[in-house]
């Protein structure tokens, strides 16, 4: 798939810019057009004439040419690539990127780039763990780039790594994935609604009772729904992430009720509908209007009553031709509570994960799932970033 690409190499100043080498031979002998933009501290590791050598182009580090003050424009780069791949990526750029400190051109392009970015990190092991790197990391994710790391080999979305730069065969492969599944509109034309996020059961005018899922399943769903082509409505608790995939449209909501009204509304005319969300099972059966005041000896009780079942609701008025798909999030006895589940809403699938999982669950980036159908099949995955387990829950979707 990487036939005709335009790729963006980065390189900067890390001692794994050896590796760089590789990944451009490899990018090359898979058809792609490479550019190479390194940062006047990665040419301390690696000569340009090698990397021109290799890629047939001038390599681009400053924003003029020495010999001819030819100006190369960041802007028109970043608009030719059809993905930015910075390998190696070190702190210090890593940095700059999440922060936005435009002093050269590596970073220029990548402020430029409308394309798909992703990172390679590569440090010693203490640089990896500071706290800075993991918030300029997850500011990178934020942000929608892609971080390949050495401990998974995987487009990831977690920070695994040891801080070893990932293998430029694995990082080929990675690329490889990402524009096989782009090329993938098996979608095309299906409408789809999901539910993501918590839903907050509001006391008082600052208290509620909720749950600590962060909607990060929901909306890798319908990011990859929509690179598939669908037409894909996210019904959202109250959340701090967003869909990447500029098509996606959110309807924010903040209680089950509220969460079941929206839902309703869309799913009439949908092919596909996914109960992601971790709606709250309970709201308080009153709501006091202005704030509890703080009691010595605590509060007696606070009555709670059961909120709707938001996907037994709306499968009750399930259309002929619809696929219905619920989640299950387990602690004990997972399989034959999800299968329970399953019957009793009249679901077409549930994915069931468990707590019990280690990297699955609430607030992690990834996920460790088994998909059961109606028809009695299961599909089971290992541990992986949320983004290929959305992938994996289409994929069975997609075929029922």
């Amino acid at each position: 798939m990487l036939k005709g690409k335009h790729i963006v190499l980065g390189i900067t100043g890390g001692i794994a810019a050896y590796k760089s080498v590789q990944l451009l031979r490899l990018l090359v002998k898979a058809g792609a057009e490479v550019q190479v933009v390194i940062t006047p501290n990665g040419k301390e590791f690696i000569t340009p004439v090698t990397l021109s050598a290799l890629s047939g182009k001038p390599v681009i580090s400053e924003f003029f040419t020495a010999n001819t003050g030819e100006w190369h424009s960041h802007v028109d780069l970043g608009l030719w690539a059809d993905a930015m791949v910075i390998a190696p990526a070190t702190a210090s750029t890593i940095g700059k990127m999440a922060n936005g400190v435009a002093d050269n051109m590596l970073v220029t392009t990548y402020l430029s780039a409308k394309a798909p970015v992703f990172v390679c990190p590569a440090m010693d092991l203490d640089m990896m763990a500071h706290p800075s790197t993991t918030r300029n990391l997850e500011l990178l994710r934020s942000y929608g780039n892609h971080i390949i790391e050495a401990a998974s080999g995987e487009l990831a979305s977690h920070l695994t790594g040891k801080g070893r730069m990932q293998e430029p065969e694995k990082i080929v492969a990675v690329l490889d994935e990402f524009f096989d599944r782009a090329a993938d509109k098996s979608l095309k034309g299906k409408k789809i609604v999901i539910t993501a996020g918590p839903t907050y059961e509001a006391i008082d005018p600052v208290r509620f009772i909720g749950n600590h899922s962060t909607g990060k399943m929901g909306f890798a769903i319908a990011d990859e729904a929509a690179r598939r082509g669908a037409d894909v409505t996210v019904v959202a608790g109250p959340v701090q992430v967003k869909a990447t995939e500029p098509s996606v449209q959110t309807i924010p909501v903040t209680s089950a009720r509220e969460m079941l009204e929206a839902t309703q509304a869309r799913a009439t005319d949908a092919d596909i509908v996914i109960f992601a969300a971790a709606v709250a099972d309970y709201a308080p059966a009153e709501f006091h209007d202005t704030k509890i005041k703080r009691e010595e000896d605590g509060i007696d009780c606070i009555r709670l009553v059961k909120n709707p079942d938001i996907a037994a609701t709306v499968a009750s008025a399930k259309k002929s031709g619809q696929v219905m798909c619920g989640f299950a999030l387990e602690t004990d006895h997972e399989m034959e509570h999800a299968s329970a589940k399953l019957e009793r809403k009249h679901l077409d699938a549930i994915v069931l994960n468990s707590l019990r999982d280690k990297g699955a669950g609430f607030g992690t980036d990834t996920n460790k799932v088994t998909i059961v159908t109606s028809a009695g099949k299961e599909y089971r995955s290992g541990l992986k970033s949320k983004a290929d387990v959305a992938a994996d829950i289409l994929d069975v979707l997609g075929a029922m």
